[in-house]
């Protein structure tokens, strides 16, 4: 169900500092913290002695000392004092995973270590270059990730889910363009020409009247979701629309939980900090919804007799069910080939505004 050897994100960055962060990923429970020259490391949460989580000490020296009968461990793992006796015992280490910090988040490898390659980390650099400004946050989900990334698929459901904020009858009216990009990306491309513009945009753009509007759903197998969103005035230039990047990144933490980091990006009144609050009140709002949704779903799902009911398909599923394909595919090469690793590609050029797709005839 999961794919291990990639770089799953664990946490925002500024998160992590000198006391410890405890984090569920993948079912594996792990602590976070950093040594005071700023070293990044991640353990598993377990003291080797009586198996209690490390979580529940504290950092002492550079060292985690475990809140049980105080052992410490170093940031390579080895236990470096035993209260009450000289000697040390060989058994007394702790499982370190590799980590890494890159665009602003702590990225987390839970698979065969030795594949762990910086280079494979997805670029978000959306989050941290010039030009773009972020509005970040988080929602845990009680659900399962793969019906998230279901949900970022098929946006039809702005029309109905997110009214008061980013959708209209548009989104649900606008036909859908769904492309695969090098066997690993898949992409739903909308074009809402001539609207009239839901209240988010209304406040974005600070215009009433029509708009031309794009929007693409973008997955990249396991976790990595973008919207790729442009709105301008109609019978303005499309070249200088107001972008956003859209990131939903998704860990799974259970079966049936997810972390849910994401981050709006922005290339236009980039000093604008009353816009950025409105924003961000805004995308909650919009994340709320879907997390009544989901977390529905999952729980119907989980119901007696559920999962072998047959589920009705409609046109806009095939965008879902080509990333659920993809996702199925890459975990079964991996059980296949323990030593398959995801390569990412680039989620959207920056140098060129997205374009309307050809849409084929009915």
């Amino acid at each position: 169900m999961w794919i291990k050897n990639c770089w799953y994100i664990a946490g925002f960055a500024q998160e992590v500092g000198q006391k410890l962060l405890a984090r569920k990923l993948l079912n594996q429970a792990v602590i976070l913290w950093r040594t005071s020259q700023n070293k990044l490391v991640a353990m598993e949460d377990r003291c080797p002695h009586r198996l209690v989580p490390l979580s529940l000490g504290e950092i002492v020296q550079d060292q985690v000392q475990c809140g049980y009968h105080g052992l410490r461990f170093n940031a390579q793992g080895g236990c470096t004092h035993v209260p009450g006796q000289d000697t040390l015992p060989k058994t007394a280490q702790v499982k370190l995973f590799p980590v890494a910090e890159r665009h602003a988040l702590v990225w987390l490898w839970l698979g065969a270590p030795e594949l762990a390659d910086e280079d494979l980390i997805p670029d978000l650099h959306w989050l941290d270059a010039a030009g773009w400004t972020p509005t970040t946050g988080y929602h845990h989900m009680k659900a399962d990730y793969r019906l998230l990334t279901d949900n970022l698929l098929d946006l039809s459901h702005e029309t109905y889910v997110h009214r008061e904020t980013i959708g209209n009858s548009a989104v649900a009216d606008a036909p859908v363009v769904t492309s695969i990009d090098s066997g690993l990306v898949v992409r739903a491309h909308r074009e809402m020409p001539n609207i009239d513009p839901p209240p988010f945009f209304s406040l974005m753009l600070n215009h009433t009247g029509k708009i031309d509007r794009w929007q693409i759903a973008v997955f990249m197998p396991p976790g990595i979701n973008m919207t790729d969103v442009g709105a301008y005035p109609v019978g303005t230039d499309r070249e200088k629309a107001a972008i956003f990047r859209v990131l939903h990144l998704l860990t799974p933490e259970t079966e049936h939980s997810t972390h849910y980091f994401w981050a709006v990006c922005r290339n236009f009144r980039l000093e604008d900090a009353p816009l950025g609050e409105g924003l961000k009140k805004a995308i909650v709002h919009t994340f709320d919804e879907d997390q009544r949704i989901v977390e529905l779903q999952d729980r119907c799902l989980q119901a007696e007799g559920m999962p072998s009911i047959p589920q009705t398909a409609v046109k806009v599923d095939i965008a879902p069910v080509q990333g659920r394909r993809l996702l199925n595919e890459l975990i079964k090469r991996e059980q296949e080939d323990p030593r398959a690793v995801v390569r990412p590609i680039m989620l959207a050029d920056d140098a060129r505004v997205a374009q309307p797709p050809a849409i084929a005839a009915e």
